[in-house]
């Protein structure tokens, strides 16, 4: 959530930063007076708490001087006043609500290098990479067999079985068999052991609590596109980013510890409810699929070095594999609702014609900590909300795809990476497989 006492210090400044994510000041002038009424009813609560307690002492020592009379008549008056500090509490509590249920609607401010936009047409290229530049290579052209969707490669080789996992499942839900399967399994060791350097690797629940997915910011905002089992009050996490975030929740860390890193492989499940019918052929838009996160908690000071991090490992892993790729700065009608700042990465998969989003690396100041409590305590005894930066290393869906399609050779069979072969078994060469 956003800091409300920031929003008191500088409510002009706030409502101009938010109107360029599309918050009305109509909309943040709402919330403002419910935080006034808030404080109001509290103040109010808290000085008929105050009397009745006062009235509570008087009432014993008229008691102790056997003034019947003065006791009975003080009691009569702290009944009364305790039954308008009730409706109180009441009218105060009913006035916190609203204003959680408005502030968790409200998204995070922008860092003041967000580009302008209204939607993704508007998101800004930082630079591209692809294999040659460094030596003055032009950007790669792809010969007619790495024009082949990876849908098709997949069903030549009998590597993707996409009817099976709609079979199973529904569509949307994909079905990697034999070669397919390991190179998926080979993907998510390769990231992980190049991260453990500096991130533990933790292995989270794949279902999360509301208030777990709350932290984040996916509820209650993007509930429509999160599946969810309501007779436990669990969700499927749609990112390892949801318990991840919350490891910490209601805790006070020792600012000597951060910034903490942690990663992540799991598997990610989104209903996608708002891209029915866009982009759902193959892997390049699925309800289930394995990630690799990267997460770091930190201090605002650390939080530049952090996301840069995060950052850098990403596109190393892209390099390491040879992908071309792009990174995208997300314009404020793009920005996730709980981003203050994030930076795409893109790999360009010839066989579709495409660029597909790998990764998203995100810095969220204290927003998320703000939902999920989770402070440090600096050298000179005071607390402070942390900050959290989140990215992907990597998706691995599109980036199956994309290898398969750009590594397709002219006979049909896939030759991928050498850096993989550890984790295939020392084979990278994908062939038909024989009946």
């Amino acid at each position: 959530m956003i800091d409300l006492v920031q929003l008191r210090r500088e409510p002009d400044e706030i409502k101009a930063a938010l109107a360029r994510r599309g918050v009305s000041s109509a909309t943040m002038d709402e919330v403002i007076v419910l935080d006034v009424e808030h404080r109001r009813l509290l103040q109010e609560a808290e000085s008929l708490r105050a009397e009745i307690k006062d009235l509570s002492r008087q009432v014993g020592e008229a008691r102790r001087d056997q003034d019947t009379a003065r006791a009975e008549s003080l009691t009569a008056r702290s009944r009364a006043l305790g039954d308008e500090e009730r409706a109180a509490r009441e009218a105060t509590d009913r006035v916190a609500a609203s204003l959680r249920e408005s502030l968790l609607m409200i998204p995070n401010v922008p860092a003041d290098d967000v580009p302008e936009g209204l939607d993704e047409n508007d998101n800004v290229e930082i630079d591209r990479w692809w294999v040659g530049k460094e030596e003055g290579q032009p950007f790669p052209e792809y010969a007619p067999h790495q024009r082949v969707a990876h849908w098709d490669v997949g069903k030549e080789l009998g590597i993707l079985d996409l009817e099976a996992g709609a079979r199973l499942a529904g569509s949307m839900f994909p079905l990697y068999r034999g070669a397919g399967a390991r190179l998926l399994r080979a993907l998510g060791a390769f990231a992980l052991d190049a991260h453990l350097d500096d991130y533990e690797e933790i292995r989270p629940p794949s279902f999360a609590l509301t208030e777990t997915m709350t932290s984040t910011g996916h509820l209650p905002k993007s509930q429509d596109d999160m599946y969810a089992i309501p007779r436990d009050d669990l969700w499927a996490i749609p990112t390892a980013e949801v318990p991840l975030t919350s490891m910490h929740r209601g805790e006070i860390l020792d600012e000597s510890r951060l910034p903490i890193r942690l990663t992540a492989q799991t598997a990610c499940f989104r209903r996608e409810a708002g891209a029915a019918g866009r982009d759902t052929r193959g892997l390049l838009r699925v309800h289930e699929f394995d990630k690799v996160e990267l997460f770091a908690y930190c201090t605002p000071e650390q939080a530049d070095a952090a996301h840069a991090d995060i950052l850098a490992r990403a596109e190393g892993l892209l390099r390491s594999l040879g992908l071309t790729y792009r990174l995208l700065r997300l314009c404020t009608g793009d920005l996730g609702s709980s981003s203050a700042r994030t930076i795409d990465l893109e790999v360009f998969s010839p066989g579709v014609d495409r660029w597909l989003e790998v990764s998203s690396v995100s810095w969220f100041r204290d927003y998320q900590a703000r939902r999920a409590n989770v402070r440090y305590r600096r050298a000179d005894g005071t607390t402070a909300l942390v900050h959290t930066v989140n990215g992907s290393a990597l998706a691995w869906a599109r980036i199956w795809a994309a290898l398969v399609e750009t590594y397709r050779q002219s006979d049909g069979t896939v030759q991928l990476p050498d850096v993989l072969s550890p984790y295939l078994g020392g084979r990278t060469r994908l062939t038909p497989k024989v009946s």
